[in-house]
């Protein structure tokens, strides 16, 4: 009889446990390792969640961490100091209006912020590294011109890439390549338009194109036609 007695109670425990449960957010345990925490230290935040979220002890001790991790109140002692060293734990102080009697509860704020941080930068990486896939997908193998007036593709997409501060998207390097392909400009020149959109302040693409049809309805076909024409209007401007 004791033994379905105790049966029962473990089965009542584990009904509890479930309804019980420590509302952890997903992407704390995704980052905690890349902002540098070990898993013992991450265990030790859990518990102190769990310490405050289901038995309302916002301050437990550090000897009853180290029981709950299993390790020595000492070496609970160096985790919590590391942690608030760190910027991922604090301790606010308070004073109970009725009590008058001073309060002291964990605060992982910090923590919450880095791993908030960490997770930001991961998700720019991942758009960063998609939007790059997807213009290498439309990046044209354009063979090069005899003569030495252009340079290889990806060279012309890189110096657009370095000026825009970011890579390009597939629409802008279709752009690029119809620029080569249907409109045959040369790369000198297209490249001097890019450098007058930064000097003009307009860095865009619709800025470039209209440069590069200006130089075409006046017959500009190198840089040093490009630099009398842009002068003569800025001449004419003044």
């Amino acid at each position: 009889m004791k033994n379905e007695m105790w049966k029962a109670y473990a089965r009542g425990m584990a009904a509890a446990m479930n309804g019980g449960s420590v509302a952890v957010p997903a992407g704390l345990l995704r980052a905690y390792r890349s902002i540098g925490l070990s898993d013992t230290e991450m265990m030790l935040m859990l518990q102190l969640m769990q310490y405050r979220q289901v038995e309302g002890v916002d301050f437990p001790t550090p000897e009853q961490l180290a029981d709950r991790l299993g390790i020595l109140p000492k070496a609970a002692h160096g985790l919590l100091g590391r942690l608030m060293k760190e910027g991922l734990l604090a301790i606010d102080e308070e004073v109970d209006p009725i009590s008058g009697i001073g309060i002291e509860r964990y605060n992982w704020t910090g923590f919450m912020i880095r791993s908030a941080e960490w997770l930001a930068e991961e998700a720019k990486r991942a758009m960063e590294l998609e939007r790059e896939t997807q213009a290498q997908a439309v990046r044209p193998a354009i063979p090069a011109q005899s003569g030495g007036d252009w340079t290889r593709p990806s060279d012309l997409f890189t110096a657009f890439e370095q000026e825009f501060g970011r890579p390009l998207s597939p629409m802008e390097c279709e752009t690029i390549s119809a620029w080569v392909d249907q409109d045959r400009y040369p790369d000198e020149l297209i490249r001097f338009a890019l450098k007058e959109s930064v000097f003009a302040g307009k860095l865009h693409f619709r800025y470039i194109d209209r440069i590069l049809i200006e130089w075409s309805r006046n017959r500009v076909t190198n840089t040093d036609e490009a630099k009398a024409h842009t002068q003569k209007f800025r001449n004419g401007r003044g």
